[in-house]
């Protein structure tokens, strides 16, 4: 959390544009602000982790948008006679305990995992960051209300209350995996713009705004979230593989997906028997997995580090 909120504390030190202030560079063309994006982006471009994490999403993506530029199989035309038939040059991960084409199954198993990742994360940057905007900015019983509401979700463990919602709702499908996701994780990023927020909103470009008569609303829109925002992109990048990783878990414990969906966490746990007899069948999905998460960490990592002047 520390190494966010500095983040944002570095990026809120200028603005990004409109009526505060603007710093020219030696050259007199461009805003401070503007120079710290462009900086960042030319660090992150030069990072070899970074491009290496980026090129296994973007991978990832693909065959999550486009599974049938990776594969011309059909992951359900299955056959009992193939059962658990090793990996060979036509089919690179062998075949399922059904008989159905693994590697097939693993390009359209990054469907339901990257779309639920995608649909959650995007809810809570746009609902956390809202009521963390207002609550930094506003302050007062604004920020007293919103901050009781995060504390009650904040005392709700992720995985327990994710087990127990599903449960309850006993309908395991995307829509209602990306509303317990949603709503359980909302709260940390709605703290973390706050502070970004609360730590913005007094610099002196703000106060010029304000002096000129700038609106409430084009304060925090124009002036201060662009400032604010460098933490949560960090966090939404990482909160990503999170997801991934929630999603894998619940369905294989029972709570998420269901076959005949598809999807990484199916495929380890209807596999997780024959570890021993035929250790490919999950070592496949679980190196998708583990390798997706990985890189949506480390994008995180340089991320804060290309945003944060200190890490340079």
């Amino acid at each position: 959390m520390s190494d966010l909120t500095s983040a944002g504390t570095a990026v809120g030190g200028a603005p990004v544009g409109g009526d505060g202030p603007a710093a020219d560079a030696p050259g007199g063309t461009s805003e401070r602000s503007a120079s710290l994006w462009a900086d960042a982006r030319r660090q992150l471009l030069r990072d070899p982790v970074f491009v290496i994490a980026s090129l296994y999403v973007l991978m990832v993506g693909s065959m999550a948008a486009f599974p049938k530029l990776w594969t011309s199989q059909d992951p359900r035309a299955c056959s009992t006679d193939r059962s658990r038939i090793s990996p060979s040059w036509e089919h690179p991960f062998g075949y399922d305990i059904l008989g159905c084409d693994y590697y097939s199954h693993a390009i359209y198993g990054a469907r339901p995992s990257m779309v639920i990742a995608v649909m959650a994360t995007g809810g809570i940057v746009l609902f956390g960051g809202l009521l963390g905007l207002l609550a930094g900015y506003y302050g007062g019983w604004v920020d007293a209300v919103i901050s009781r509401v995060m504390d009650i979700f904040f005392s709700l463990p992720f995985l327990l209350g994710a087990i127990v919602f599903l449960t309850v709702i006993k309908r395991q499908n995307i829509w209602t995996i990306t509303a317990v996701l949603f709503l359980l994780a909302w709260p940390t990023i709605a703290r973390i713009i706050r502070g970004s927020v609360i730590s913005s909103k007094d610099l002196d470009y703000v106060h010029a705004a304000k002096a000129v008569g700038a609106r409430n609303s084009r304060l925090m829109f124009r002036h201060i979230l662009p400032n604010a925002i460098a933490p949560m992109l960090v966090y939404a990048t990482i909160v990503l593989g999170s997801f991934v990783a929630a999603e894998a878990t619940l369905t294989f414990l029972g709570v998420g997906l269901q076959p005949p969906a598809q999807s990484w966490g199916i495929m380890i746990s209807v596999h997780q028997v024959y570890f021993l007899e035929d250790p490919w069948l999950l070592l496949f999905p679980c190196g998708l997995l583990v390798g997706t998460v990985l890189s949506f960490i480390l994008m995180g990592d340089a991320l804060r580090d290309a945003l944060d002047p200190k890490f340079r």
